[in-house]
């Protein structure tokens, strides 16, 4: 018993050491693919361990490149768009078509009339009964009606916040509390077409401001303005309207008043405002031509209005009272100025006014 004991142990060593031994081969057999699979993984990942993904740099680089090529652009964009607004901002001729209305002279301008003043010979005439807002042509009506007041020339005036500008904006350099006389601030508001001035005169006007207003629509009447009215003393608002026959009624009216025709008429002023001395010119590029004898002119711009020009001037000896509305640049008025003035030079038409058909009316 002990003998075959002994035989069945040892027969069993030996067996579970040949198990033993193969179990360990076959441990080592699948160890050492796996330790170098992790060998290489962990070998990639150091490679690209200082390295962004592909797909993260490529958007990344997407995000940027987008970026740079829009920022400027969008900038340019708005720029452009904001152009276009301000083009798009037509006036009130341009939106009734009137521009579209073709002369002789080609006239930038969509309203126009010449007339002899002396004979009342209409020379030509454009569109002259569309009533339009005028700007600042309004300052005229203006001077008109303080002449006729008989106000003191010399009375100080101060210039408070009312005269400051909130229709349009505009500014000034007549800054609030500033002191002028009468006579300084109508020839301001003549020469240099400056709005607080024509606003103070009109707020300082016997009874206000309303009384002024009043006073500037009955004397529109009396000259027999019917397609005209007046809101303000400055222009600033569309709702001052007129057409270029009741204007040319206005010009000859104000050219009686020597005062007005002086004023208007000045290239330029020094005005003494507190401590400063303030030099104001006229608007008018034709006051200071040598091609031109001026006796009365205003100048007038809103957006609503576009460019304006009236004047009293001579041409080839004939007194001319010449009106223009709604002209297309801000050059343009004088280059339709201009037109006419080697037109009437040309042909000295005294009997020989533009043909009707030629004219749209």
């Amino acid at each position: 018993m002990a003998t075959e004991s002994t035989a069945l142990t040892t027969s069993n060593r030996l067996f579970l050491r040949r198990l033993l031994t193969q179990c360990l081969t076959l441990c080592l057999l699948v160890a050492v693919p796996l330790a170098s699979q992790a060998n290489d993984k962990e070998a990639t990942r150091k490679a690209n361990s200082g390295k962004k993904p592909v797909a993260q740099q490529s958007a990344k680089a997407n995000t940027k490149t987008a970026s740079k090529s829009t920022s400027k652009p969008s900038a340019k964009v708005r720029k452009v768009a904001k152009n276009n607004a301000t083009e798009q901002r037509a006036s009130f001729g341009r939106v009734a078509g009137l521009h579209q209305s073709s002369d002789e002279l080609d006239l930038r301008s969509s309203v126009a009339l010449v007339i002899d003043q002396d004979t009342h010979e209409v020379l030509l005439r454009k569109n002259d009964h569309a009533v339009l807002p005028i700007a600042s042509l309004t300052k005229l009506m203006t001077a008109l009606v303080i002449d006729d007041g008989n106000l003191s020339p010399h009375e100080m005036i101060t210039i408070t916040q009312e005269d400051v500008d909130t229709e349009k904006g505009s500014t000034s350099r007549l800054a609030v509390g500033s002191v002028l006389s009468r006579g300084d601030l109508l020839h301001l508001a003549l020469m240099s077409s400056e709005n607080r001035a024509a606003h103070a005169l009109g707020r300082t006007y016997p009874n206000g401001l309303s009384a002024f207003v009043k006073a500037m629509n009955d004397r529109a009447q009396k000259l027999g303005m019917s397609s005209s009215h007046f809101v303000e003393p400055t222009g600033l608002s569309s709702k001052n309207q007129s057409s270029a026959s009741d204007l040319a009624l206005l010009v000859s009216a104000a050219y009686n008043v020597p005062l007005l025709r002086e004023l208007s008429t000045s290239p330029g002023r020094e005005v003494a405002v507190g401590r400063r001395t303030l030099q104001y010119n006229t608007t008018n590029r034709l006051v200071k031509s040598p091609n031109w004898d001026i006796g009365l002119q205003k100048t007038g711009y809103i957006s609503e209005a576009g460019q304006c020009l009236v004047m009293q001037a001579k041409v080839s000896g004939r007194k001319l009272i010449i009106v223009f509305l709604d002209s297309a640049g801000k050059l343009s008025r004088i280059a339709d100025a201009e037109r006419v003035r080697r037109w009437v030079e040309t042909n000295n038409p005294r009997s020989a006014a533009v043909p009707a058909s030629n004219i749209a009316g």
